[in-house]
């Protein structure tokens, strides 16, 4: 479903902005994701096009034989592949999506206090955090995101914080404006949200309301470098294709080791604790550290096992990966396994 062209062409204009522009911009966290997933910007998933994320465009620009402008312009989000279109608002999004706009419905949900990942990929717990968001808003609930879904979530270049209703007590001393600075908010945000005069002395005892934003997403520069470092190693340790460890990597966690699915699987290459077992006591034989590197390990090991049993045959391997290796070699593979593998593969070319 394509919307107004004149709504995505409004959305757009930010993305032509001197990238040293400090706007939030809900466009702008799909242009850090793609970014991230090179390996061109380790700062935080905020929205804004600060310094790092310039340095990220100008590299991509380098390398690729673009004009380096440090503005994401159409050419270069083509040249990102994947994670360069389309831009949010074009299409509804449903499972198995996978592009800018995911990244980009995926912070906004984060923004609204929805915990999901955001990398790109319309994954179980992104489905789950549309629902909910959808319940809460009194939508359908079907996780698929389309016109009332963005719509609720605000497709604003600037998008306002909402307000949670935590309570506080007035004490002697207090005044708007000191409440105010001590929770980071401003006198005219406080004086609306409980219906005061700012003019006027607070009641000591009174009970007010304070606004709370959400945090941005963020990742620490020192992991996913190392995280990167670690996924090399191990696929040159085992003679597995970088590209394919790198682009499996990030569909499972977008190289965060803190992330654990609803059904416990954990770190960066998102593995249950029944595989981690399988992988030390049949494949390794020996005990592998409960760290980044370890989880990044144990994965590529794995890995490098479901390529030597299907011979090479990447896509049989990551279907194996996806649903396990007995039920592709009794059943073949799944529908939504397919899928999975298209969304690596496409990733792979990229990395």
């Amino acid at each position: 479903m394509r919307f107004r062209g004149v709504l995505v062409g409004a959305l757009a204009v930010g993305l032509a902005l001197p990238a040293t522009a400090a706007a939030l911009n809900p466009q702008h966290a799909g242009l850090q994701v793609a970014l991230r997933a090179q390996g061109l910007y380790d700062g935080p998933i905020d929205g804004i096009v600060g310094p790092r994320t310039v340095a990220g465009i100008r590299a991509f620009q380098r390398t690729h034989g673009l004009r380096v402008t440090g503005i994401a312009d159409a050419r270069m989000r083509e040249d990102l592949g994947p994670f360069g279109t389309p831009l949010f608002g074009a299409r509804t999004i449903s499972r198995g999506e996978f592009g800018w706009d995911v990244a980009v419905l995926q912070f906004l949900l984060v923004r609204h206090g929805i915990g999901v990942p955001v990398n790109g990929y319309v994954d179980g717990p992104t489905v789950r955090g549309i629902r909910r968001y959808q319940r809460e808003l009194h939508l359908a609930a079907d996780g698929i995101a389309g016109t009332k879904t963005f719509a609720a979530l605000g497709l604003q270049t600037r998008i306002p914080v909402r307000a949670v209703a935590v309570r506080y007590v007035v004490k002697a001393g207090d005044s708007l404006t000191s409440i105010a600075r001590r929770e980071h908010t401003t006198v005219g945000v406080l004086a609306r949200l409980n219906e005061l005069d700012p003019h006027h002395y607070l009641l000591i005892g009174a009970k007010l309301r304070l606004p709370v934003a959400v945090q941005s997403v963020s990742v620490s520069a020192t992991d996913a470098t190392a995280i990167r470092a670690s996924l090399d190693h191990w696929a040159a340790h085992y003679g597995v294709d970088p590209s394919l460890a790198l682009a499996l990597a990030w569909m499972e966690s977008g190289y965060q080791n803190d992330v654990v699915s609803s059904v416990g699987a954990q770190g960066v290459m998102q593995l249950l604790p029944s595989t981690w077992r399988y992988v030390e006591n049949v494949l390794l034989g020996r005990r592998v550290p409960h760290t980044a590197d370890g989880n990044v390990e144990v994965g590529v090991t794995l890995l490098h096992h479901l390529l030597t049993v299907f011979d090479g045959n990447e896509r049989l391997a990551l279907a194996a990966w996806y649903q396990g290796e007995r039920s592709v070699r009794q059943i073949g593979v799944y529908k939504v396994s397919r899928v999975f593998v298209s969304d690596v593969e496409a990733l792979q070319r990229r990395m």
